[in-house]
């Protein structure tokens, strides 16, 4: 579970894996998934069989072997880990664009927040453990079964009670009036968000923050124009993000004798002299490799940010 209400049954590295848990088994940094952890199962993979009864009772982060002696290593469901293994029902959203949405929609503990489109519900997950353990997440999405599959997403995940999906056309039909004045943020994940603006500035409290995501700069520019009524501080970001692979080499530097025009070659080999003399021995270190991640994403969308009018 990511975020269990229960104090005694706290999510931690120190916690222990229990029968019924969700555990993000990770092979290597590209290869995990999400594993619900079963007395009698078994999980199959390339590196042989793992018994799921020898997971239970070891604490999050723990190593555990196959029959065949290979390893994996069960980590704790953190929203982080959990965007990266759910199920692609839509367009996800990704660590670097949520974290920079909670961050500037301001949510602390206690907050009610509104979210139209659902989706596979990555944001959502980082939403309620923002909102976490007093506030609530409302979510709405227009198709039905993709609602009834994120539902059980976050039932699977512990966040049933942080988090109520509903199914609705927020552009069509605003949100639902019980949250007029309630809500504290509120994000748009829509094809024409602009549609959707006047029902946002309704639901929020004075001074409340609306988030819009929209992948194109055409949809940006109309829902800049939609907001200008009702809010201020209009801002629009794009956040691209670049890794870096950081990697462990052998570099092997040999000598150059005096009188040597041309550097030794870099690798470990003996070098004799012009004269016939003893040779020499190249020596070999560690040492930390750091370049550009082949696999960094571009453009993902664009993030208009906007604080609700107060009129006194």
């Amino acid at each position: 579970m990511i975020l269990p209400i229960d104090p005694s049954n706290k999510l931690s590295f120190k916690r222990f894996i229990k029968d019924g848990d969700l555990v993000i088994v990770y092979e290597r940094h590209d290869t995990m998934k999400a594993v619900k952890v079963s007395e009698d199962g078994v999980l199959q993979n390339r590196f042989g069989a793992f018994k799921h009864s020898e997971w239970i009772g070891k604490p999050f982060g723990s190593k555990v072997l196959s029959n065949k002696g290979a390893f994996v290593y069960l980590l704790a469901p953190t929203p982080e880990l959990w965007t990266l293994v759910l199920s692609h029902r839509t367009q996800i959203l990704y660590i670097a664009d949520i974290s920079f949405v909670v961050m500037y929609l301001e949510i602390v503990p206690g907050y009610v927040v509104l979210e139209s489109g659902t989706g596979s519900g990555s944001l959502t997950t980082s939403l309620a453990r923002a909102v976490a353990p007093t506030g609530h997440v409302y979510t709405f999405d227009f198709h039905e079964q993709r609602a009834a599959s994120a539902r059980e997403d976050f039932e699977k995940t512990g966040l049933s009670s942080l988090v109520t999906v509903g199914v609705r056309d927020i552009q069509g039909e605003g949100f639902p009036d019980e949250f007029c004045g309630r809500a504290d943020s509120v994000f748009l994940d829509l094809p024409q968000p602009w549609l959707a603006i006047p029902s946002a500035g309704k639901m929020l409290k004075p001074d409340g923050v609306l988030c819009s995501f929209s992948p194109c700069i055409e949809q940006v520019q109309r829902s800049c124009e939609a907001l200008k009524s009702q809010f201020t501080d209009i801002r629009t970001f794009e956040v691209l993000l670049r890794t870096y692979e950081v990697r462990q080499k052998i570099l092997e530097n040999c000598p150059v004798n005096e009188g040597d025009s041309i550097e030794r070659p870099p690798r470990k080999r003996r070098q004799g002299s012009a004269e016939g003399s003893n040779g020499t021995e190249c020596s070999s270190s560690p040492t930390v490799v750091i370049r550009p991640s082949g696999e960094a994403r571009g453009h993902t969308g664009y993030l208009t940010f906007a604080r609700l009018k107060c009129f006194v």
